[in-house]
């Protein structure tokens, strides 16, 4: 039995950006609950549409099981995990919104992620105290729920979470009316208050009403007995982090080694708000005309770095050039000091050519930092297509087949 997703697009109407993504590209349905697969979420945080319309496909009791059975042990991850499951696997709504936090923190933040499941302090983490995060994503969503029909933010529930919530607080906060930033901070300012809070009991019952999914079959076993130590959690969140750079990294270099400066412009521009890429694209190819590429270690450098942009922007201020433009010698210093990561000569100065807009070999803090930050937010701002020229010489040629 197969559902169209327009029978209950009317859904949208009370569903939050990141639900209607989910919604969007999910391709699966269980017992009432939609699912990802793993081919489904790397669709998602690496391009703006799925690449056809979809339809939510019905699984059977068995066919579950099946995927399930098939699912590796934690021990067996590697960065290529979501690649060699592709259709074989099932990713909860929540489980989504745990692994786009994953997307986006520094390595430093693993352990953090790993001590607020750990509620008991025993450095193991196990199927129980991993459900938490279900009711703190619930409830994160519950606080932004539009008004409107009861029914259709029932229905939307169950699709999300596979189960009907009651609409009573469970997590008690003075500042109940302040909704946190990001799922990352609703983690950070939660899950310690499950030692003191009914949360660990409520994960008794989320899982005896919930399916297994390919997550959880992974960190805790078939029998779900199984317990996840620091080290294979912090292998998971790196080999994610990896995976997803190596794909989009990969989708520029038909094979090569090295994408192109300009190609590394397209991706750092794509999830922005920047209204002008052209100028940037200009910009760049005036001032690198002779092509040496950039490496995947590059690439994939630049990227911890802006996972660690915060920091980066204490260090900034504390260097006290928050209010002027900075060269590349103490651009590139900022970033060791701040993330520890150390970027090639090469990789600064085309990121310094790529927003050096006035070409004076000084980067304006502000407008980098504002860009990145938009860049962060993978998938959830307006994605604007860029026409992408693979070297500088096709742009001269097709500039001269246009005259």
């Amino acid at each position: 039995v197969t559902e169209n997703r327009s029978d209950l697009e009317d859904l949208h109407l009370y569903a939050t950006p990141r639900e209607q993504r989910f919604r969007r590209f999910a391709s699966l349905e269980f017992e009432g609950q939609l699912y990802m697969t793993p081919y489904d979420f790397i669709q998602a945080v690496t391009s703006d549409e799925p690449k056809h319309a979809k339809k939510w496909r019905s699984l059977s009791k068995q066919e579950l099981n099946q995927i399930l059975m098939e699912t590796p042990p934690v021990w067996k991850g590697s960065s290529k995990l979501f690649r060699n499951l592709n259709e074989k696997g099932v990713i909860s709504y929540t489980e989504y919104l745990f692994l786009l936090c994953i997307l986006t923190k520094p390595h430093a933040g693993f352990r953090i992620a790993f001590n607020m499941f750990d509620t008991d302090g025993n450095e193991m983490v196990d199927k129980k105290e991993f459900l938490v995060l279900q009711e703190i994503f619930r409830k994160k969503n519950e606080k932004r729920e539009k008004r409107g029909d009861e029914e259709k933010r029932a229905m939307l529930r169950l699709q999300l979470y596979g189960y009907h919530t009651s609409t009573n607080s469970v997590l008690k906060t003075e500042g109940e009316d302040l909704v946190p930033r990001s799922y990352w901070d609703t983690l950070r300012r939660s899950t310690s208050q499950a030692l003191f809070s009914d949360l660990a009991e409520r994960a008794d019952d989320i899982s005896s009403s919930l399916s297994d999914t390919t997550l959880l079959v992974h960190f805790f076993g078939k029998k779900g007995k199984a317990e996840l130590n620091f080290e294979d959690f912090y292998r998971f969140m790196d080999n994610l982090q990896t995976e997803v750079l190596e794909i989009e990294f990969l989708s520029y270099s038909n094979g090569m080694n090295t994408i192109s400066e300009e190609d590394f412009a397209h991706i750092l521009l794509r999830y922005t708000n920047v209204e002008n890429t052209s100028s940037y694209l200009e910009n760049m190819r005036c001032s690198i005309p002779e092509e040496k590429g950039i490496t995947f270690e590059e690439f994939r450098s630049f990227f911890q770095f802006l996972n660690n942009l915060e920091d980066f922007t204490i260090a900034m201020q504390m260097y006290n050039f928050a209010s002027r433009s900075i060269g590349q010698d103490e651009f590139k210093r900022a970033v060791y000091v701040a993330t520890g990561v150390k970027l090639s000569p090469h990789l600064v100065n085309t990121v310094f050519k790529i927003f050096d807009v006035d070409r004076d070999d000084q980067l304006s803090y502000k407008e980098f930092i504002g860009i990145m930050k938009d860049r962060l937010n993978r998938g959830f701002r307006g994605y604007k297509p860029i026409q992408r020229y693979t070297t500088f010489k096709s742009c001269v040629r097709k500039e001269l087949y246009s005259r």
